[in-house]
């Protein structure tokens, strides 16, 4: 297929904006901000190399939205006041100068976090979370047994993201994304075995996806009406990669809950799994399911990192966007590579290991470069 003619590089209109391709750069977490989650010179020009090398949608790692449990690791950045935000707003600017449109995706780790530092760690219910913490993010050992959430942490969580979206605003974004995938906080609450509540944001889907539903409709009431609301949202997570949700009904719940809160879109992640990959009662990929059922944009990620793949998503309208995550970070220039007919550099594991910073995928790329090769 001709570049010039590559649907997934094919102008949108979305979000009251003309995007240049169907392309998103996919939150990845690089554990490379400051210690007091300040964001760092490196990763402005990290994200701005993004946006220079055309992808239509650059979505930042995942930033911690309260300071006091909602860290998940060391060197993790914040979005909790306006030393942080001002810390942002170059690295918005960066991303908006390029024509890119720039979303902060607002995460809270719940039973996840593995933050030395952490006075406690909570959750929807005191559940010891599966599996054990991510060397690539500084962790060892198994994770801290959680507390259950009570009101008031369920009132405290909500204002943090709120105040994490107003501050994300103030410093230049166009939007966020609220983080209800890959096992974090608000998937614990989706997930059957992480929340044993009792209460109204216990025991059915409808019931599960209730507190992640009231953040996403919390932030959209607080925000301008061209502020852009998305959320992600997996099956699988970090610590538990077979999960599945229970069948099509119960995806089609969560998916109908969160379009109603006022999202506007549904980014659907892989973690691991590719973009087709879903339980067989499901017939279809998750991705196609949340556009038909929702009428939202829908941003399909997991295993697209081949061109003509990605065009099949878009030509069979299985979703709107297409984002990018290891095929980024190896190429942060991937859009203009394909459109000129250029090769991409493949990903390998020790872009990110032993450690997912920026730092250590710079020493990959300048250790390559001094053998003699290169992009």
């Amino acid at each position: 297929m001709s570049s010039l003619s590559r649907p997934v590089l094919s102008p949108v209109e979305m979000f009251g904006r003309r995007l240049c391709n169907r392309l998103a750069v996919a939150p990845m977490t690089r554990v490379s901000a400051h210690g007091d989650g300040l964001a760092t010179d490196r990763m402005k020009n990290y994200y701005r190399d993004f946006a220079r090398g055309g992808f239509a949608i650059v979505i930042t790692e995942g930033t911690y939205t309260d300071k006091d449990a909602s860290q998940g690791y060391d060197r993790q950045p914040g979005i909790t006041d306006q030393r942080q935000a001002n810390s942002w707003a170059p690295i918005a600017t960066a991303i908006a100068d390029q024509g890119s449109l720039a979303i902060m995706q607002l995460m809270h780790a719940g039973a996840l976090s593995q933050w030395h530092d952490a006075r406690r760690t909570i959750a929807p219910s005191a559940v010891p979370p599966l599996g054990e913490m991510m060397p690539a993010y500084g962790g060892s050992g198994p994770y801290r047994f959680p507390s259950a959430m009570a009101t008031t942490d369920l009132a405290e969580v909500r204002n943090g993201f709120v105040a994490a979206a107003r501050h994300a605003g103030r410093a230049g974004f166009h939007g966020v994304e609220i983080h209800a995938a890959n096992g974090y906080l608000l998937d614990q609450f989706i997930t059957e075995y992480t929340n044993r509540r009792d209460d109204e944001y216990g025991g059915s889907v409808s019931a599960r996806i209730r507190y992640p539903a009231e953040i996403v409709a919390a932030v959209r009431d607080a925000s301008p009406d061209d502020f852009v609301v998305g959320v992600r949202v997996s099956e699988a997570k970090v610590n538990d990669f077979n999960y599945s949700w229970g069948g099509k009904s119960e995806a089609e719940t969560i998916f109908v809950a969160l379009a109603e809160a006022g999202a506007s879109y549904i980014h659907v992640a892989g973690e691991g799994r590719g973009f087709r990959e879903s339980s067989s009662d499901k017939q279809e990929p998750l991705s196609t399911m949340a556009r038909r059922v929702t009428g939202l944009p829908v941003i399909a990620n997991g295993g697209l990192h081949d061109p003509d793949p990605a065009d099949d998503v878009i030509l069979d309208e299985h979703a709107d966007l297409i984002a990018l995550g290891r095929a980024a970070l190896a190429t942060p220039d991937w859009p203009r590579r394909i459109a000129n007919g250029e090769r991409v550099v493949a990903f390998e594991n020790a872009m990110i290991s032993p450690s997912a910073s920026i730092q250590n995928t710079d020493a990959w790329f300048a250790r390559k470069l001094a053998h003699g090769v290169h992009g």
